[in-house]
């Protein structure tokens, strides 16, 4: 990424340990290689045929558009800074604007504010969600010594760098902490955010010791990014604390890893930095018994299912939690007891078709497609297989995809996953609700022998839609859950190199 000329003014009275160097960065966007798009050049607003239409969401163009004719300051700040510099589709958008919060109100008639002790807007534009905070109200967060010093030592805007300041250390990471003004095409960067971009590094704001250390799993995988010496010293060493946590964010903070784009690279960091062992200690213990190393790169069946739907997903067209568990225990079920290609393209070809597994079988008897045979989940069809056997053994597997489900949300069977390695932490944690396991083994509730199949409705069309993807409609999950067992078993590669 390469920054052509930017515009440095040092800052030498901020009292803040973590400030690189005390130091503002005053980047000019139209400068950095990336994001330039995302502003419309002719009159410096955004407009709905901008070229930034597929990165900023239309109802948070409308909402800074409406912010400014006003004669309000407005900024994009936090991670969705960070992805326009990166030339990624950011997956929501926050809002610093000088308007009062009740001037947002009045501006907007979707419009709610949330929070008692920092209060923020909830704008509702569209199908969009945008959270909007004020100026008014950093600065009552902002200690006001700090804020009558730094207005002495800069001039007039002393108080409006105080305002970003303290916006951006309220952020996890620096990479977060950036500030951007699309109409001034400004970044401000006072936490060494670019330079922590430029050299692919995830660094808390705050001790490492004391934020929450998924969320930095999290980041870092979904970017590509390293973290730094400190934070991944402090995750190694804390990762017991995660059993302490709320399981219901956990289960958020899991969701955000596994159905955002970023599941493969996920696994594999938490694999590395001995969390996986107290979430998912099931897929821990596959990983232990593969003899999967900690920075290993090579693949297994596993991290290839979760590469294959990583292809379909992204940040802005994320799916729903059920179908990530659903995998999970497909997988589960394969590795406790490996089966012929053939049975698992019959098995996903009849959740796909909502249940007409007869169809299924007869469509699986004519695939002439090679197989991946480097998975030991899958093992060498038989020859000359014949209807029936093929038809008992993809309802068997069906019995142990729900056994395999059952096994993964009882915190008997999970404390056991890793009884055989006694250097590994004890975890029976279970933070899968009764409700998503039950909705996770609906997904193949439609798989049965009977001919006809009532009330399951199969998807139409090939193309995913993903509203119906993220709010978990079933024929939906399905058609996305039979492509991603397919192209792992039946991988296209295999076919162009024969």
């Amino acid at each position: 990424m390469a920054i052509l000329s930017v515009g440095f003014a040092c800052r030498s009275y901020f009292p803040v340990r973590t400030l690189q160097s005390h130091c503002l960065w005053k980047i000019r966007f139209n400068t950095v290689a990336a994001a330039i798009e995302t502003v419309d050049d002719s009159d410096g607003f955004f407009t709905k045929d901008s070229d930034s239409q597929d990165k900023v969401a239309n109802g948070t163009r409308d909402l800074l558009n409406g912010l400014k004719n006003k004669g309000h300051d407005v900024y994009l700040v936090g991670g969705c800074v960070r992805d326009l510099i990166l030339k990624r589709t950011p997956k929501d958008f926050d809002i610093l604007t000088s308007a009062e919060l009740r001037e947002v109100v009045r501006t907007f008639p979707r419009c709610e504010i949330v929070g008692r002790r920092f209060p923020i807007c909830h704008v509702y534009i569209g199908d969009d969600l945008v959270e909007v905070s004020s100026f008014s109200t950093s600065a009552q967060n902002y200690p006001r010594n700090t804020r009558t010093e730094s207005k002495e030592s800069s001039g007039s805007d002393g108080d409006e760098d105080c305002i970003r300041l303290n916006n951006c250390l309220q952020r996890d990471f620096t990479i977060n902490g950036l500030m951007f003004d699309p109409y001034a095409k400004v970044v401000y960067d006072y936490l060494g955010g670019m330079e922590d971009i430029r050299k692919a590094k995830v660094r808390t704001v705050i001790h490492a010791g004391t934020s929450f250390q998924q969320d930095c799993v999290r980041i870092a995988a979904r970017l590509g990014f390293k973290m730094s010496k400190e934070t991944a010293h402090f995750i190694k060493n804390l990762s017991l604390l995660v059993q302490r946590l709320d399981k219901g964010r956990i289960l958020m903070e899991m969701n955000y890893m596994l159905a955002y784009g970023s599941a493969e690279a996920s696994l594999r960091l938490l694999w590395k930095f001995g969390i996986l062992e107290i979430l998912l200690p099931i897929q821990a213990a596959y990983l232990a018994r593969s003899g999967f190393r900690r920075r290993d790169k090579r693949t297994n069946m596993l991290l290839s299912l979760f590469a294959n739907l990583d292809k379909l997903l992204a940040p802005d067209r994320p799916c729903h939690s059920s179908l990530w568990i659903a995998i999970l225990a497909f997988h589960k079920a394969l590795a406790d007891q490996p089966r012929s290609p053939l049975v698992v393209a019959a098995f996903s070809l009849a959740v796909h078709n909502c249940g007409d597994i007869l169809e299924a079988v007869k469509i699986t008897k004519k695939i002439t497609r090679p197989h991946e045979k480097s998975f030991f989940e899958l093992v060498e069809p038989e020859e000359n297989l014949d209807f029936q056997t093929l038809l008992d053994e993809v309802m068997d597997l069906d019995t142990s995809i729900k056994d395999a489900l059952n096994q993964m949300t009882d915190g008997y069977y999970i404390s056991k996953a890793m009884s055989a390695y006694p250097q590994a932490p004890y975890s029976d944690l279970v933070f899968i609700p009764l409700q998503l396991y039950l909705r996770a083994g609906r997904i193949f509730d439609c798989v049965k022998k009977e001919e006809t199949q009532m009330g399951f409705e199969a998807k139409q069309g090939s193309k995913i839609e993903y509203g119906s993807l993220y709010s978990g409609d079933f024929p939906e999950i399905r058609h996305v859950f039979a492509r991603v067992v397919f192209d792992t078993v039946f991988p296209l590669n295999l076919s162009q190199e024969l």
